[in-house]
């Protein structure tokens, strides 16, 4: 087996992993990076979702990086693309024109972003890339990780590599399980969270967010225009399905009637929006919320057609947890959830409702592979929502950041509600005095695998506490996504792209300012001057640690 040495070894190549690589090889250390896909980037790229974000994005609450990529996307468009003059002109080109981000591109271009951003550490030989490599053991010493050894997916060779810092971006948090490192995984009970909106009785491990294999999906309106793909093996069974959760869903999960996340009551949808307006009857419009492409922005006599993402409430994956289970059930199920995404396409081809001729379908859809990078259309990569998490030092809680925890006037959140209330912005997050970054999106969870329906409910702008990336035990092991200490219900609001990239980038840069000091992270953390001086170099870095309107918490 072949072995390797680095100071800082990143495995994972999502959006907390590059922000972590970049962080840690900016600071002038020795990184390697693995990823068992072939682009990196993770959600902004090998799982094609577009960027869910704050409201602020544009201005504030985001740190430098992440702005040099959205900043990044829009030059590539304007650098390679036949863009009319006034998207060309547009500061804030939104290139695909979908609604859930103010930045909708294609995850190709993504993935040539990302790598012209970590180009240069490649070129000095700072950075090294290792791809498609997936770790399978881990070496520990006491309460230090010695070395992981990663396996190449296709050929199943082995290297093992030695690391001063490990720094764990998996989406699952596989690190955590092959090393030993203390963690939990599903809902924690009520009674041990005290959260509003946790389970009650016991601890739940395998209620478990759904995941999604999203797929691109494009639109030719040419009359007669079929692009029918032959039925999916499992077709019947999906579309039949009836997702068993608790509130009911809906009726069959291969529909345009769905459930709205907020309060649960069913809306009637459709496929595309109604340009006069009328809608059909219908309250939402799938197709522009994700959308990929925008034909619009073009300067061409035939522009592309329209391209959207698909991830949408009917492929969600509810079925089974592949968190801790055995490898042939883990590939059971995410098969399963492929055939799902296939049989949702399959379904809008020939018996989705079409208000547009008054019949059934829409022979017209057709799978994009060259947006994937793959050969089917589908994504390269599931889309995770929620991974192992480390017990760690601090954990933050839905009363730290959940909207009706700060602002509930019934017992026993009196006190919290005095405290954190602003009369212009509302409740306000718990200010933690070890921020180390910033974010902002709902508590959002999808439906479980355990059969929990949606639980969507507000958050306040929060801070990232380093407590919450630093392990209970193990001293050189970092999360680096979203497998920070955060529980079920906060996880909802963690998860996000900006935030994670965020998480990673301080993770990388956490490990960096250890080696050049002679510290651990939990000395960074438990030190105040330790601590105040690691802040001071982060917003040094530009990196926000707190909201405009946010003052320090008392020393």
């Amino acid at each position: 087996m072949r072995e390797m040495q680095t100071s800082v070894l990143v495995v994972g190549g999502g959006t907390g992993g590059v922000a972590a690589a970049l962080a840690a090889a900016s600071r002038g250390q020795r990184v390697i990076l693995t990823e068992m896909y072939p682009w990196l980037g993770g959600q902004l790229t090998s799982q094609i979702v577009p960027p869910d974000e704050n409201g602020w994005i544009e201005t504030c609450g985001v740190n430098p990086s992440y702005r040099r990529y959205r900043e990044g996307v829009r030059q590539y468009y304007r650098d390679h693309y036949p863009l009319k003059a006034s998207a060309r002109a547009n500061a804030r080109l939104n290139p695909g024109g979908g609604r859930v981000s103010r930045l909708c591109h294609e995850p190709r271009v993504g993935a040539a972003v990302i790598d012209q951003m970590l180009a240069p550490y490649c070129t000095t030989g700072r950075l090294q890339v290792l791809q498609p490599y997936r770790p399978v053991a881990a070496e520990t010493q006491g309460d230090r990780i010695t070395a992981v050894t990663l396996e190449h997916v296709q050929t199943r060779e082995q290297i093992q590599i030695a690391a001063d810092y490990i720094l764990d971006a998996t989406e699952l948090g596989d690190l955590l399980k092959l090393s030993g490192t203390e963690y939990v995984s599903g809902a924690e009970s009520r009674s041990e969270t005290g959260e509003l909106h946790a389970v009650e009785g016991d601890a739940q491990p395998d209620n478990v967010q759904a995941l999604t294999w999203c797929f691109a999906m494009a639109y030719d309106p040419t009359p007669g225009a079929n692009y029918i793909i032959d039925k999916p093996e499992n077709y019947s069974f999906w579309r039949d399905h009836v997702p068993a959760l608790t509130p009911a869903w809906s009726g069959k999960l291969l529909s345009f009637r769905d459930v709205y996340p907020i309060d649960l009551s069913t809306r009637d949808n459709t496929l595309f929006p109604d340009k006069s307006g009328a809608n059909h009857g219908r309250t939402y419009a799938f197709w522009q919320y994700r959308q990929l492409v925008d034909p619009d922005i073009y300067d061409l006599d035939q522009p592309p057609h329209a391209v959207t993402c698909v991830n949408w409430p009917m492929n969600d994956y509810m079925l089974g947890n592949i968190i801790d289970q055995p490898e042939d059930v883990v590939a059971k199920h995410l098969e399963a959830s492929r055939q799902l995404s296939l049989s949702l396409f399959y379904w809008m081809q020939t018996e989705a409702p079409n208000p547009q001729t008054g019949g059934t379908g829409f022979p017209g859809l057709y799978l994009r592979p060259d947006m994937t990078g793959t050969q089917d259309g589908l994504a390269q990569a599931p889309y995770i929502r929620e991974s192992r998490r480390i017990r760690a030092v601090f954990t933050v809680t839905e009363a730290h950041v959940g909207s009706e925890m700060r602002w509930c006037r019934s017992e026993p959140f009196d006190a919290i509600r005095c405290r954190h209330f602003d009369p212009q912005q509302g409740p306000l997050s718990e200010p933690f005095h070890d921020s180390v970054g910033v974010g902002n999106y709902a508590i959002d969870l999808h439906p479980s695998t355990n059969g929990t329906n949606y639980v969507d409910v507000g958050s306040t702008p929060f801070q990232i506490p380093l407590g919450a990336l630093i392990p209970q035990r193990v001293e050189n092991l970092l999360p680096a996504c979203k497998n920070i200490g955060v529980t079920h219900i906060t996880n909802g609001c963690y998860r996000l792209h900006p935030v994670e990239w965020n998480i990673g980038e301080v993770a990388g840069l956490l490990a960096a300012h250890c080696l050049a000091n002679g510290k651990t992270p939990r000395q960074v953390h438990a030190d105040r001057a330790c601590l105040v001086e690691f802040q001071t170099f982060l917003e040094q870095q530009g990196i926000p640690i707190r909201w405009p309107w946010q003052s320090p918490p008392p020393l």
